[in-house]
């Protein structure tokens, strides 16, 4: 076989590099001797990904694009500067093709791909593309797209648009929930609430779910928290739950979190694309928070999706924490009171869910290489 790598552009954050981990799994499923090389940020969310991870990899000084002069040439330099460095490793390699994924990271690799005439692909999971992804979509031959209405974003752009849902990794083909209850030291008995904010974590939710532990004492019979704080907040939150009647798990972080969410009775968490992707294929009902201060509210519309069909509710994240906690307990003393409320909005992920997005991807990526 002739050589065949695969150049994935991607970071800064968890959605940016998730789903490219998942295509790079189901590329090597389908051709176990094919190269991957990582590019990603210097943030230490990436850091923390790629350590546990074999695959070659290169991080890239490149920074968010922002209109203040000083941040705007800062931007223009340190784009150059990565242009540059992904170039050198495209050129050295005979059958390339890049894949981005979002993040600043992803559009000096997309640009050197093009420049190089190796062709180039772009993952966009959130429903409307962030600055990143309408940068690089100029350069990319094909685009693929969580949602239907994202086809309007890329009007402009040459690329062939193809919606296939959002990559997802493998254990999500066959969680393991026994696995988790025995990780976790949970109850089988007892409902569980999971609480995250993503990759990095909610101060927010985090902060609304502590105010809420002595209304949550009431359902101590019958549900139990795993309460993933994100790195920085672990400390805090893990002294606020100190003499909290009902059973809970604190975590900084979970790796395995296919596992975790088949354990799940009900999640409270953000709605970045590849968490309400998660929801539905995992088929648990959830309240959603979506990140407010995104000038285009990008959650909010991954979220609609979800409440569109009745798999979700929105709880808005107000600055007022006494108001955004009051809102949240609505909804959680209904859906943990009433069982069937919740098997009903689990059903309903199945009209959203397309578990099939990350092989999808690969088998195309692979035609895109000459396969």
């Amino acid at each position: 076989m002739t050589e065949v790598a695969f150049f994935f552009a991607g970071g800064g954050t968890g959605g940016h590099i998730y789903p490219l981990l998942s295509v790079a799994e189901q590329i090597l499923a389908r051709r176990p001797d094919a190269g991957i090389h990582f590019f990603h940020s210097t943030r230490s969310v990436d850091e923390r990904v790629f350590a546990k991870i074999p695959y070659a990899r290169t991080p890239l000084p490149a920074t968010g694009l922002f209109f203040h002069p000083l941040k705007l040439l800062r931007f223009v330099l340190t784009f150059h500067q990565s242009y540059l460095l992904a170039k050198q490793c495209l050129a050295a390699r005979r059958r390339p093709v890049v894949v981005g994924a979002g993040g600043f990271v992803a559009a000096p690799v997309c640009r050197a791909g093009r420049k190089l005439g190796i062709p180039v692909a772009l993952v966009n999971v959130d429903l409307l593309p962030g600055r990143a992804n309408k940068l690089s979509a100029r350069w990319a031959d094909e685009i693929f797209v969580q949602f239907e209405e994202s086809r309007d974003s890329f009007k402009r752009s040459r690329a062939t648009v193809s919606t296939v849902g959002c990559p997802l990794r493998r254990g999500f083909e066959r969680p393991d929930r026994e696995k988790a209850i025995a990780d976790l030291g949970l109850d089988r008995s007892k409902n569980t609430l999971l609480i995250t904010g993503a990759s990095s974590g909610s101060m927010r939710i985090n902060e609304a779910i502590c105010t809420l532990l002595p209304q949550l004492s009431r359902f101590a019979d019958r549900w139990q928290i795993v309460h993933l704080t994100g790195l920085d907040n672990y400390q805090v939150v893990l002294s606020r739950y100190h003499g909290a009647a009902i059973a809970h798990r604190v975590l900084d972080y979970y790796d395995n979190m296919a596992d975790l969410f088949a354990a799940t009775s009900l999640v409270v968490g953000r709605s970045g694309a590849v968490s309400v992707a998660e929801y539905a294929v995992a088929g648990v009902p959830s309240i959603c928070m979506p990140y407010p201060y995104h000038k285009d509210r990008h959650q909010y519309f991954n979220a609609g999706k979800l409440v569109e069909v009745g798999a979700a509710v929105i709880v808005d994240d107000v600055p007022d924490l006494a108001d955004r906690a009051g809102w949240l307990w609505e909804e959680l003393q209904d859906l943990m009171t009433h069982d069937e409320k919740r098997r009903e909005m689990a059903a309903a992920c199945r009209k959203v869910a397309r578990p099939g997005a990350a092989g999808d991807i690969a088998q195309r990526l692979l035609q895109m290489a000459g396969e």
